[in-house]
């Protein structure tokens, strides 16, 4: 996937400033910018969410939103992707089954549940989840539809700054040969184990080669 130059405007102004990211399987990059809704719109312009106002969003070489939109998903984007507080973790769990038009019937659901060590708080809004478990869940679900290829994970910081927790979520599943993209926003950028990438700048470092584990990308 290669953004070339993106940029989005906004009603009241820019939003993006020119960007520019590559990134393909088993990589793993951190983007960080200034909280606000820069940083969503550049995850959903990477997936094909967003039509960007200027520049290009490629995948294999070819600029189909279509295809960006079946091979990457947007994880907790804050008022896009993020679940609703109130609901209850199963509904949540079904809503995102269904999405990626992936089996979420009761049984389902409870599997779900029991895989993630969550089967007493079936019930409970999901609010009511610790940070890991609610991006732990959001992320597996994302990563379980069918033809996904790159995942970005949506300021994971603004939920906990434990940043060891959420970058070694993203590490692992760059290992199952995911591309992973963690925006950032509130996290400082030299506590991230790697350079990010930078919101505004069209010369970034590499992400990171991490090595492929052994078995099913899934």
């Amino acid at each position: 996937m290669h953004a070339d130059r993106v940029t989005v405007e906004g009603p009241h102004g820019t939003v993006l400033r020119p960007t520019s990211l590559t990134i393909t399987e088993g990589e793993l990059a951190f983007v960080h910018g200034e909280p606000g809704a820069g940083v969503t719109a550049f995850g959903l312009a990477l997936t094909g969410r967003m039509r960007p106002t200027t520049g290009l969003v490629t995948l294999d070489g070819k600029a189909d939103a279509a295809r960006l939109r079946a091979a990457g998903a947007v994880v907790d984007a804050p008022e896009i992707t993020a679940p609703e507080d109130s609901l209850p973790v199963r509904m949540v769990i079904a809503e995102e089954l269904s999405i990626g038009k992936l089996p979420a019937g009761k049984d389902d659901v409870a599997r779900w549940l029991a895989e993630h060590d969550l089967a007493g708080r079936a019930g409970a809004r999901f609010e009511h989840l610790s940070a890991d478990e609610r991006l732990r869940l959001l992320t597996a679900l994302a990563a379980a539809r069918p033809g996904i290829r790159l995942l970005v994970l949506d300021t994971p910081d603004r939920h906990t700054s434990d940043v060891a927790s959420w970058t070694g979520l993203a590490r692992t599943y760059a290992e199952r040969g995911f591309a992973v993209v963690v925006l950032t926003a509130t996290t400082p950028p030299e506590v991230l184990p790697a350079p990010p990438a930078r919101l505004g700048r069209t010369e970034q470092p590499e992400p990171e080669l991490v090595q492929l584990a052994q078995g099913d990308p899934q």
